[in-house]
């Protein structure tokens, strides 16, 4: 079974690079297995090539075999396991999450219902790592965040509840910045200054790349992790992209940007329905508590929403999805109105 993951996971991510990210594994290690497994078959299933890895014809035999039996054995483990803590009064919530200010809150709502409900978290900065975790039950859900133009590659059979259907991705800047004086943000305002974005992070290179041309700008963009960027962007080296729930900081100053040109969608992922409705609602309470305590984002939230502070109800609308249909929420009511664009 572990060797049919493998297939899986190189022909899901078309890297093996990816895929051993994925996996958890060293590229060498699973090289080393690929390499095992076709002399095994006595077949060649990869194709190698400077852009990735393909599927060979018989790989892909190979592969429509391989998947039914990857996702059945999952669902047989993961059902045992938590029939098992359950008899035993020990059922953890496994959740994995990328970053969000949300999660301290998310936990502890969950963990307020009683001594019967410990989640446990695990963070990661690929979405799409975590997705593929919750499919083969090795989480029973995720929060990820999936950047416009980058849509992330949802396995079949997930389901899935958009808890904001698009975000706006705000700026970081020193607090002695000349743009940070100003309440919104222009890139043109940020010409001449260098961008540091984590390129780990599923779509978000891409993501900004894209807007800066389309903006006609040609920034000097640098990798490096948020915490970094935070440091550096403190001292005026760079600017970086910032959740809107993100807290300003004396050095640091967190401003929208104008137009609202970088969105993400923030969505729980999960096998079942039932699962989702068993946290969706504490994350959305822990969500909008966290986004009222942002200066920042609680002042772009007031000029988006007309209706006032967000404290209305909410209904479920149902959406298409590569994976099927989701939920999301539509405004009804004080408070719930859907921003510009959404």
């Amino acid at each position: 079974m572990r060797h049919l993951r493998v297939l899986c996971a190189i022909a899901d991510t078309g890297s093996l690079h990816k895929a051993a990210r994925q996996l958890g594994l060293a590229q060498p290690s699973l090289s080393t297995q690929l390499r095992r497994i076709e002399r095994a078959l006595g077949a060649q299933l990869f194709v190698r090539t400077r852009t990735g890895c393909r599927p060979t014809p018989l790989g892909l035999a190979v592969l429509s075999r391989a998947r039914p039996l990857v996702a059945e054995f999952a669902a047989i483990v993961t059902e045992t396991r938590a029939a098992a803590a359950r008899a035993a009064g020990g059922f953890r919530l496994r959740i994995g999450a990328t970053a969000s200010r949300a999660i301290p809150g998310w936990l502890r709502l969950l963990r307020a219902r009683g001594p019967g409900s410990r989640p446990t978290l695990q963070m990661n900065v690929s979405a799409n790592a975590l997705l593929a975790m919750v499919a083969a039950g090795r989480l029973d859900m995720a929060f990820v965040h999936e950047v416009e133009g980058s849509p992330l590659r949802i396995p079949p059979g997930l389901s899935l509840r958009v808890l904001v259907e698009r975000e706006p991705q705000f700026v970081t800047l020193a607090a002695d910045h000349p743009a940070a004086s100003q309440p919104e943000v222009g890139l043109a305002d940020l010409a001449g200054d260098r961008w540091m974005v984590d390129s780990t992070v599923d779509g978000e290179w891409d993501g900004l790349s894209r807007v800066l041309r389309a903006a006609g700008l040609n920034p000097e963009m640098l990798h490096g992790d948020y915490l970094t960027a935070y440091s550096l962007a403190a001292t005026g080296e760079v600017v970086t992209i910032s959740q809107p729930t993100a807290h300003p900081r004396p050095d640091l100053a967190i401003r929208p940007l104008k137009g609202d040109p970088i969105g993400v969608r923030l969505l729980l992922a999960a096998r079942t329905e039932e699962e989702l409705d068993e946290a969706y609602p504490e994350l959305e309470e822990a969500y909008w508590t966290v986004a009222r305590e942002a200066p920042a984002y609680r002042e772009w939230l007031r000029r988006a929403d007309p209706c006032g502070a967000r404290a209305g109800r909410a209904t479920r609308t149902r959406w298409a999805t590569a994976a099927g249909t989701a939920d999301t929420l539509t405004c009804i009511g004080p408070g719930r109105c859907p921003a510009p664009g959404r």
